[in-house]
C-alpha cells in the first residue's frame, strides 16, 4: 500500500527518499482499491463472450485516467493512452482502440462500478472526520441535481418535449461529505420518491429543502426515530401551539410547537433571522433536543450538497459523455463518483489541509510521474538563497 510502514519509518530520511524507487502516481493511487479486489467483484458482472485482451480492469483504468486527466472525447482519451504506452505496464494494461472502449462501455454492466463505489465508500468511512455538530447521530444532506442531455443523441432520456435529462439523487454524509446514498434516475423522477426508499439509521438527522415536503414521509421518519430539518412552506397547514420555554438568541424570532397537517405528533417551528443577509426563515423539525441556533446551522449545512454537485460538474466528466447508451452514461457517472472517493481518501490520509481541487490539479499534472505520492502533497524543502553581496557585507 502507498501508505506502508516503510513510508512511515523512513519518510524523514532524505537520502533514503532520494534512493527509493517509485512507480507512477496513478499506480500508487489505485493501491487504495487494488486490482485483485476489483477482479473478485468483476467476476459477477460480465455479459457476452469472454474477453481476449481488453477486460473490465482495462476499462476501469482507461476511464479512470479519462476522469483524472479531463479527457474530452474517446479519441482524445485513446490518443492520450497511446502517448503513455511505456508507462502503462505498471497498471497491467495496454493501449486500446476507440471502438473497443466504446463497445465495452455500451455492453458491459455498469452495476460493477456501483458495487466498487460502495466498497470504496466503506474504506473512506474509516478515515472520514466527524461532522461538526454536537450530537452523536449521523447527519445526511439530501438533494438531487439534473444533468441536461440532448434528446436527439440520448432518446431514452426523455424529460420534456424537446429536452432530455437524467437526475442524480444524493444523500451526502456529514462525516467527510461523502455521497452515502446515490441513485441515478430519469429526469422526471421526483426526489420524494427516492427519499421514501431510503433506509436512514435510527437516531440520524436528515436535512433537505422544501422540495421533499411530504407529510406522510415526515410521519414515517418520526416513527423510525429519524430527526429531520427542513423549511416550512408558506402554504403549509399549520396550527400554532405553545411557545417553547427558555432563553433565545436575538436571531431566533420564535420557537414554538406546531401541528402540521395530519401528522399525529406535534412538531417544532423555529423562526430565524440571518444576521448577514437579514432574511427570515421558518424551519420545521422534530429535534426538540437541539437549540434553535443549531437547527438553523443544520439547514445552512445543506449548502454543502449544493457545493458537492457544483464541484463534480465542474471538475469531473458528468456533463458530457463518451457514449450514448444508458449503460455507457451510468458507467461514466459511477466511475466519476469513484474518482471523487479516491480524492476524498487522499485528502483524509494526507491531513495537510489541501482542498479537493488542489489534490485533483496536483494529480493531473503528475499522473504518470514516478515519485512518492506523499511528497506530492507536501511543500518542497526550500533552502534560503544567500546573495554573495550579503555575505561580503556581513564580513565587513
Amino acid at each position: 500500500m502507498w501508505y506502508n510502514e516503510f513510508a512511515k519509518k523512513h519518510y524523514h530520511n532524505k537520502e533514503i527518499r532520494a534512493m527509493a524507487y517509485h512507480t507512477t502516481i496513478l499506480r500508487q493511487i489505485i493501491e487504495i482499491f487494488p486490482r485483485h479486489e476489483f477482479e473478485a467483484i468483476a467476476k459477477g458482472f460480465h455479459a457476452g463472450q469472454k474477453f481476449r485482451s481488453f477486460n473490465r480492469w482495462s476499462q476501469f483504468m482507461v476511464m479512470l485516467i479519462g476522469q483524472l486527466s479531463g479527457r474530452k472525447s474517446l479519441r482524445d482519451l485513446v490518443m492520450n493512452m497511446s502517448a503513455q504506452t511505456h508507462k502503462l505496464y505498471h497498471l497491467a494494461i495496454k493501449p486500446c482502440s476507440r471502438a473497443t472502449l466504446a463497445r465495452v462501455n455500451e455492453k458491459q454492466p455498469a452495476k460493477l462500478y456501483e458495487t466498487v463505489f460502495l466498497k470504496l465508500l466503506q474504506r473512506c468511512h474509516q478515515f472520514a472526520p466527524k461532522h461538526r455538530f454536537k450530537f452523536n447521530g449521523r447527519l445526511y444532506l439530501l438533494d438531487a441535481t439534473v444533468v441536461d442531455l440532448c434528446l436527439s443523441v440520448f432518446p431514452w432520456a426523455k424529460f420534456r418535449a424537446t429536452k432530455g435529462a437524467l437526475k442524480i439523487h444524493v444523500g451526502l454524509d456529514g462525516d467527510g461529505y461523502l455521497p452515502e446514498f446515490v441513485n441515478v434516475t430519469e429526469g422526471k423522477a421526483h426526489e420524494i420518491t427516492w427519499a421514501k426508499a431510503l433506509k436512514l439509521p435510527r437516531g440520524s438527522m436528515a436535512v433537505f429543502d422544501m422540495g421533499f415536503t411530504d407529510y406522510g414521509w415526515f410521519q414515517t421518519l418520526m416513527g423510525n426515530g429519524v430527526y429531520f430539518v427542513t423549511r416550512l412552506k408558506s402554504n403549509a397547514r399549520v396550527t400554532y401551539l405553545h411557545k417553547r420555554s427558555g432563553r433565545k438568541a436575538a436571531v431566533v424570532l420564535e420557537d414554538r410547537a406546531i401541528q402540521l397537517g395530519n401528522i399525529s405528533a406535534p412538531l417544532r417551528m423555529v423562526h430565524y433571522r440571518d444576521q448577514e443577509t437579514g432574511k427570515e426563515y421558518r424551519f420545521v423539525t422534530n429535534a426538540d433536543h437541539l437549540d434553535a441556533r443549531t437547527i438553523a446551522a443544520l439547514y445552512k449545512e445543506r449548502w454543502q450538497i449544493e457545493l458537492f454537485f457544483k464541484w463534480i460538474k465542474q471538475n469531473l466528466k458528468i456533463k458530457t459523455f463518451l457514449g450514448t447508451t444508458l449503460n455507457a452514461v451510468l458507467t461514466q457517472i459511477w466511475i466519476a463518483l469513484i474518482v471523487y472517493l479516491l480524492l476524498a481518501f487522499l485528502k483524509f490520509r494526507a491531513k495537510l489541509g489541501h482542498s479537493m481541487q488542489q489534490i485533483l490539479r496536483l494529480l493531473q499534472l503528475n499522473l504518470f510521474e514516478r515519485r512518492n505520492l506523499f511528497e506530492l502533497f507536501r511543500p518542497p524543502d526550500i533552502q534560503p538563497i544567500v546573495s554573495p553581496q550579503i555575505l561580503l557585507w556581513n564580513n565587513l
